[in-house]
């Protein structure tokens, strides 16, 4: 496989938003605010994360956010005018990379950068809609012979993608994609990347409840892995867990712009967060334009919600959840320029990491077996939670029940 090198990566069950479902949302209009019939009022993590708070100071605005993945729809409502022409690594795929096979690309680039201009407004919206999205298509996954062949070929067209990012001025790199293993090709071109500048963000997987599989590039040194948490800011049950996960990000009942014939999906898994942690650099780094990837790294790191079980971070949830919206109101000191702030990195392994940044992922670190993660699970690293609920929660609205929901109260990320 090579697309989606194993199912796990790939947010769990990715599925269109019928149109008995929106049919739903407009027939509530009467009975609930205006604001309740937008889509953009079944995005319970942008309530979360206080995006229009933070949407006052920074909305990523000239910033690049290289989408590695399916391919990105430029014509998706939500979408147009934030896709910048790419490159297309699937030989022998009809179309470019402006041809998502799989609508999952354009899902991911949505939760970036998706402006919720359909409708006059009412679509979907990413957490950095002032972003640009350069879309870089990998092969697709049937296109592989074998697992073996599938792994190769992911090692080498990933290498070429990530290197054509950072060469293409990228600030950020997603990837919502994994492999098995990895390669010292593969690891070449992430040091390539970190030392043009960019960040590169990839998810750590949803196998964490049927095998928890390591898998790459999120396991490389010098990839920051992105792990899922749900509405209870609970890392999810198939987000994978290990010393690979350095952050999460919300990764349940998530809706987005997308490559359907509703241009709206409606997904869940690792892919979805490490979206909107690529979103959440995109902030950050709009606003401090002159900071450097590592510096950038380290405020996220500084100004993360950390774990509550005592310890500077632990195997479910890396350092703790993303919290763009305090980075940018108190991001603190950014720190050196050009030392990178996760010791996995072997370029800067003798250098000490940033505060509150404890070591996460061993350059040579073999993937936990069966037992070893189920031993960690049973420690209460399965299910660890942040406290970072300050003030109300959210309001979430959402579906055939959006009028009941109303007052309902949420934890905020933020």
């Amino acid at each position: 496989m090579l697309i989606s090198r194993t199912r796990s990566t790939r947010r769990g069950r990715r599925k269109p938003a019928a149109a008995a479902v929106l049919g739903l949302l407009l027939a509530s209009t009467a009975v609930v605010p205006a604001y309740a019939e937008s889509t953009r009022e079944q995005q319970w993590f942008l309530d979360a994360m206080k995006a229009e708070q933070m949407w006052q100071t920074s909305t990523g605005k000239g910033i690049t956010v290289a989408v590695i993945d399916s391919g990105v729809d430029p014509a998706n409502p939500d979408l147009k005018g934030r896709i910048l022409p790419g490159k297309d690594f699937a030989t022998g795929q009809p179309g470019d990379e402006h041809i998502d096979y799989e609508g999952h690309g354009t899902g991911m680039a949505g939760l970036i950068a998706g402006t919720g201009a359909y409708g006059g407004g009412k679509g979907a919206f990413g957490l950095a809609p002032g972003a640009k999205i350069l879309p870089i298509r990998m092969p697709k996954a049937e296109t592989a012979a074998n697992q073996a062949e599938a792994t190769k070929r992911f090692n080498e067209v990933a290498s070429k993608a990530i290197r054509y990012a950072a060469e293409s001025g990228a600030q950020v790199i997603n990837i919502s994609l994994g492999q098995a293993e990895g390669s010292a090709e593969l690891t070449a071109a992430v040091k390539y990347a970190l030392e043009k500048g960019a960040l590169i963000f990839a998810a750590v997987g949803n196998s964490g409840n049927k095998g928890n599989q390591v898998e790459y590039p999120a396991a490389t040194p010098g990839v920051v892995g992105v792990g899922a948490v749900g509405k209870d800011l609970r890392k999810t049950a198939e987000s994978e867990f290990g010393p690979q996960v350095d952050m999460a990000a919300p990764g349940e009942d998530m809706v987005e712009a997308c490559g359907t014939e509703t241009g709206l999906c409606k997904s869940h898994g690792t892919s979805d967060a490490t979206a909107l942690a690529s979103a959440s650099a995109a902030l950050i780094w709009s606003k401090h334009p002159t900071w450097t990837n590592n510096q950038v790294l380290r405020v996220m790191l500084n100004t993360i919600g950390r774990p509550t079980d005592g310890a500077k971070r632990n195997d479910s949830i890396g350092y703790g959840i993303v919290r763009p919206r305090i980075a940018l109101q108190n991001p603190g000191n950014p720190g050196p320029a050009h030392a990178y702030p996760l010791p996995d990195f072997p370029a800067t392994a003798s250098t000490s990491p940033s505060p509150g940044a404890a070591a996460s992922k061993e350059p040579s670190a073999p993937a936990k077996d069966g037992k070893a993660a189920a031993e960690a699970s049973s420690k209460g690293n399965d299910r660890s939670i942040l406290w970072i609920a300050l003030g109300v929660g959210a309001v979430i609205l959402g579906g055939a029940v959006t009028a009941a929901v109303i007052g309902k109260r949420r934890r905020s990320i933020a």
